[in-house]
């Protein structure tokens, strides 16, 4: 097996196309305010305990599930390339064995945005857990459907700050 194909069986991609420009999509993200408006699939809320957008900064945060579990959260941004770029690591906890490496990518199309999101788990039989246990495509494309409408809603302004 080459290593592309190793990565391959390791990974999940999700796309979505939002109806908005680039800089206001990634600053959908930038900002734990908005991140605990959006962050999460269907009935899922989110609560920020921390967070530092920046390379080698942390969001500690909690999702709480419908079913009134709480999931504790932990994101080491890596790279932050604004608005085109993000990359972190997403686990449990700080050196987390299980964390899974993802990229979040901002493609300008005009007055749209392409959002890729890649996670490459550190193994396969993790990234099925994931897919199967944990509905991560679908959980994925939901979180990615708030992301677009939380937009959309005109939710972010081109200041910067959120509106209500």
């Amino acid at each position: 097996m080459t290593e592309d194909a190793a990565i391959a069986e390791r990974t999940i991609e999700i796309k979505r196309m939002i109806d908005g420009p680039r800089h206001l999509v990634f600053r959908a993200f930038s900002d734990a305010r908005h991140l605990d408006r959006w962050w999460g699939p269907d009935g899922f809320t989110t609560a920020t305990r921390s967070f530092e957008f920046r390379a080698g900064g942390t969001w500690d945060f909690v999702m709480h599930g419908p079913d009134g579990t709480d999931y504790q959260e932990w994101i080491e941004w890596l790279e932050i390339s604004a608005p085109e770029r993000i990359t972190m690591r997403h686990g449990e906890r700080p050196g987390d064995p299980d964390a899974m490496e993802g990229v979040i990518t901002f493609i300008d199309r005009g007055d749209r945005t392409e959002v890729v999101l890649t996670t490459v788990f550190p193994s396969k039989a993790l990234r099925d857990r994931a897919v199967q246990e944990f509905h991560a495509v679908e959980g994925g494309e939901q979180t990615l459907g708030h992301l677009a409408a939380f937009v959309e809603g005109g939710n972010v302004s081109a200041a910067g700050e959120g509106t209500r």
